[in-house]
């Protein structure tokens, strides 16, 4: 065990003594899935920041819906070849082990689901999922994928590219490419993400509000808490007067509030957690 491994050992033994005999309810952000490959939006694994699509803007025009369409198609096959990491094993583990009571996440890459965790509610949706605007029919990501390839023949979809934040890419151009549309009555579609400026559904943050009840304690890992939803979430557990734990590299939004802050990778620190828990 080198020097590095043992100063996190015992950085993290308080936060073991702390946390030992709870039920941990995990929540998760980008920050955890850096190492699989995902970039995140802001931090420690970022890529140059670009302006995210709006709702409104996806909304509001064709051509909008055709960048992100293209983009997104142009990513999805590095997206969908992630594997979990260290740390969606670590998280998955304890829940098996009776530790966890499950996971709340941020992310739409569906690698907790990947890593075996059973309790799992994605708070801003699934990329693997696309919905009807006008129907409400849903459909499955590789089902648009291949209608995608059928209108647009040309298209020449690389095996490597430069993923952004949600697995999109920024296309040069987006000429003659065509809209995929719902198979049922030709609407418009959409992946069944929450966007930047819209609200998450209430019953899934209702969901997600009756998992952390269900634990005593908060871990959160590999998120800046930038986002409203992460914060309300720990509201939440401040009310109840449960531990919060914080791993992450850089500071967050609710450090003032948290029993603990780790900085450093969550790679590094769930494994290890798991170890000391179970």
């Amino acid at each position: 065990m080198n020097s590095s491994t043992m100063s996190l050992r015992g950085q993290l033994e308080p936060v073991a003594e702390l946390l030992a005999g709870r039920r941990i309810a995990f929540l998760t952000g980008a920050g955890l899935s850096t190492d699989s490959g995902i970039p995140a939006y802001r931090g420690a694994g970022s890529t140059p920041r670009r302006n995210p699509m709006t709702v409104q803007t996806f909304l509001g025009s064709e051509d909008a819906q055709r960048r992100y369409w293209l983009g997104a198609h142009l990513g999805w096959r590095s997206f969908t070849r992630a594997d979990p990491n260290a740390g969606h094993r670590a998280i998955a583990a304890l829940e098996r082990a009776g530790a966890s009571v499950g996971v709340i996440t941020q992310n739409v890459d569906g690698l907790h689901l990947a890593a075996g965790s059973a309790r799992v509610v994605e708070l801003h949706g699934t990329l693997r999922a696309v919905l009807c605007l006008r129907c409400g029919q849903f459909f499955s990501r590789d089902a648009v994928g291949a209608q995608i390839e059928e209108r647009n023949e040309w298209l020449a979809v690389p095996d490597e590219v430069l993923l952004g934040p949600d697995g999109d890419v920024k296309p040069d151009t987006t000429a003659g490419f065509m809209l995929p549309t719902c198979t049922v009555c030709g609407g418009p579609l959409k992946p069944d993400v929450v966007f930047f400026g819209e609200f998450i559904p209430p019953e899934r943050f209702s969901t997600a509000e009756a998992l952390l009840r269900s634990g005593d304690a908060l871990v959160v890992a590999g998120s800046s808490l930038v986002v409203n939803s992460g914060i309300r979430i720990i509201e939440r557990a401040r009310r109840r007067g449960i531990p919060i734990v914080i791993v992450n590299l850089e500071p967050t939004r609710a450090d003032a509030w948290a029993s603990a802050t780790i900085a450093a990778s969550t790679t590094l620190v769930l494994p290890a957690l798991q170890e000391l828990l179970t």
